[in-house]
């Protein structure tokens, strides 16, 4: 009998540009939480969030470096989850990398609410629903097309958004140094104006860095995809080395303006957001207009990121058979689009459910990504530690390297497990760990379940061939 020739397994292809790769890796630490949600955390340690925001981005400049080193050895589009696979062993692999799906997934309608709120605003004939269907229709529609699709939508989101942040530093400055004609304020004094720097106490200031982790949580992105790229290792290596530049300009430099210019007590803080609030005291005109602009962008970038990240992890973990098979399918123009379709119908069901339920379950489901940030970079930490000790066992030379090795290494894993810590014995963010927990804990139950399922097949077939 004729053998027919085994049909070629289609992969994953390099289908994004070095200067798409550069601006998704700036647009993946710049969200919807620098632009509104940094008000909750100013409001809650005042003028010395600052310190939080500095020590968060610490803490993600040497995550990202051990990612870095992980990644530019071996590029996967399963990033993290693969070299926890490796590194701490494959229910590792399988825990982190579907709580990283089920994290974005329920990102993905969290923000498509978020822009068709906006839109909603501006066309109040059409029902918010509707605006949230179509925005998750066009940007699945875009990344089912291609990957280069994906790209060119990021990049344009990203430059938006950067263009946006270093506007609003140069008005801010003038500002500060008294040059800005319209402001109602100038200077610095709202540093110590209103209590202090430090009104509400330093367990304040740990309490801004567990809402401030969340405002940095996507910067790991770059590291996936920069599997569909050509020369991976060298835009992994650039996209590491400029994280603290951009952690310095986009958060330190533009938050430090807003605590200088706004009472961190403002009521209206809260209720419109950091920058709209700093260009409403500096009596810009259309702040409001402008910054619901920039938001609508942000979220839709973190939205197609989303969508995009999703369905890499779950491409991977089918890959490694870890999913089902037929997720691994891949079209002709190198798109997972199994694992798309997927994690796009996740993103509808949760919408669904919001608008079904308003207020109620999606709430409960939202809750379990509480911690999910701290047990990746936990995760990314731990297996650090052991391939890079592998790695000099093995005489394996790295081009990139982590700092200080393996000191602060364990300084970062001794971070992480007493934020965790905190976090558990903290009314404020017990149920939210307790839940992520619960959703962890389910997670290795259902690996153990597929593990004894497929370690027993074997042991049956077995048992037949030799009664036969």
């Amino acid at each position: 009998m004729a053998s027919h020739p085994q049909k070629k397994q289609r992969t994953l292809q390099h289908g994004l540009t070095g200067r798409q790769v550069s601006m998704i890796s700036i647009a993946g630490i710049i969200g919807a939480g620098l632009f509104i949600g940094s008000s909750n955390a100013i409001a809650t340690a005042g003028p010395a969030i600052l310190i939080s925001y500095a020590m968060t981005g610490l803490l993600v400049l040497l995550v990202m470096r051990m990612l870095g080193e992980m990644a530019i050895a071996n590029p996967n589009s399963g990033s993290f989850s693969t070299y926890a696979s490796e590194a701490i062993g494959p229910w590792a692999g399988f825990t982190i990398g579907w709580l990283y799906w089920w994290f974005w997934v329920l990102i993905i309608p969290v923000e498509a609410i978020a822009g068709a709120d906006i839109l909603h605003a501006w066309f109040p004939a059409v029902p918010s629903w509707a605006f949230a269907f179509l925005i998750m229709c066009v940007l699945s529609g875009s990344n089912l097309v291609s990957v280069k699709n994906f790209g060119e939508f990021e990049y344009w989101f990203a430059l938006v958004k950067v263009i946006a942040i270093v506007a609003f530093i140069l008005v801010c400055s003038l500002a500060v140094m008294g040059f800005w004609p319209l402001a109602a304020v100038s200077g610095v004094s709202q540093l110590w104006a209103n209590g202090g720097f430090m009104p509400n106490g330093f367990g304040t200031v740990l309490g801004g860095v567990l809402i401030t982790i969340f405002s940095f949580f996507g910067a790991e992105i770059v590291t996936i995809a920069a599997d569909e790229t050509a020369n991976p290792q060298e835009k992994i290596r650039r996209a590491t080395n400029l994280v603290v530049y951009r952690i310095a300009i986009f958060y330190l430099a533009s938050i430090f303006l807003v605590v200088s210019l706004v009472a961190w007590n403002d009521p209206a803080l809260k209720s419109v957001g950091s920058f709209q609030r700093a260009l409403e005291v500096l009596n810009v005109p259309g702040a409001k207009l402008m910054v619901d602009l920039v938001v609508l962008v942000a979220v839709t970038s973190c939205m197609n990121s989303g969508l995009y990240t999703a369905s890499r992890m779950l491409y991977s973990l089918s890959a490694r058979g870890e999913a089902p098979s037929g997720v691994r399918r891949i079209s002709g123009s190198g798109v997972p689009t199994v694992a798309v379709l997927l994690s796009t119908l996740a993103g509808f069901v949760g919408c669904l459910v919001n608008y079904a339920f308003p207020g109620k379950v999606f709430g409960f489901l939202l809750s379990t990504t509480g911690a999910i940030a701290l047990l990746v970079y936990l995760v990314i930490a731990v297996s650090q530690l052991r391939m890079r000790a592998r790695a000099e066992r093995d005489g394996t030379v790295l081009t990139l390297k982590m700092w200080l090795f393996p000191w602060l290494t364990w300084l970062v894993i001794g971070l992480i497990v007493l934020v965790l810590g905190y976090m558990l014995f903290s009314d404020a963010y017990r149920y939210e760990t307790l839940m992520t927990v619960g959703v962890a804990t389910a997670i290795l139950g259902l690996y153990a379940v597929r593990r004894r399922s497929t370690t027993a097949v074997p042991a049956t077939q077995g048992a037949e061939q030799g009664r036969a």
